[in-house]
């Protein structure tokens, strides 16, 4: 199936750098493509309602809103447009939970540009994109309906409530006090949870909690 040749694609990250990565890339596969760039969820739901696109790329943490609440918001509005999931998350971890929720395709930021320029073009044809590793994935949950172990596995009982607590919006001397505990003691854990889980900020450690319904 061809391209058509003046694609209109809306790339959401909240970090300019990605944008401009991700921008230089379809540029260099489609010259002609229209782009948009937004960097929180509430401008992606304004463009989605005014222009008619082909393809949404989208971080899964930005500010205002929450990666289902905008698959849902684009197959409401826009049922046909295709769904790239472009995060730094761990692929054999999170992707398959982002294909059940709706989206087309997952890409790791960690892509070579090649393995971008791939998941970009099939995106384009067919709306679907996974890697080797994702589909290796499926391969087994299709064989025996096992998915790779939660991330929460790892954590202590004692880091699994820290992280439920931190989640909640509680500062750590709220948290400290709580479980009589000094505040060193509780950014030590902190520091170990985000570790474990790959993760860098409160509002990625919010949406793999809601991911894995703890």
């Amino acid at each position: 199936m061809g391209l058509k040749v003046n694609v209109r694609i809306i790339v959401a990250d909240d970090h300019g750098i990605v944008r401009m990565g991700l921008i230089q890339t379809v540029q260099r596969l489609w010259p002609d493509a229209t782009i948009i760039e937004v960097e929180d969820f509430k401008s992606l739901y304004k463009v989605i309602l005014k222009e008619e696109l082909d393809l949404a790329i989208m971080d899964v943490n930005m500010p205002n809103g929450s990666v289902q609440e905008a698959i849902d918001y684009i197959k409401m509005h826009q049922p046909n447009l295709k769904i790239l999931i472009f995060s730094s998350q761990d692929e054999e971890v999170y992707a398959m939970r982002y294909l059940k929720m709706g989206a087309g395709g997952y890409l790791s930021k960690q892509s070579s540009n090649a393995v971008v320029e791939t998941a970009l073009t099939a995106m384009l044809n067919t709306g679907r994109f996974a890697s080797d590793h994702v589909k290796e994935a499926m391969f087994l949950e299709s064989i025996n309906g096992t998915t790779k172990n939660s991330p929460f596995e790892a954590l202590s009982d004692r880091e699994l409530q820290i992280a439920n607590k931190l989640a909640e919006g509680l500062p750590l001397k709220e948290i400290s006090n709580q479980l009589n505990l000094h505040s060193s003691t509780i950014s030590t854990y902190k520091n170990r949870l985000f570790e474990k889980l790959k993760i860098r900020s409160i509002p990625e450690l919010v949406e793999i909690l809601r991911l894995y319904n703890h």
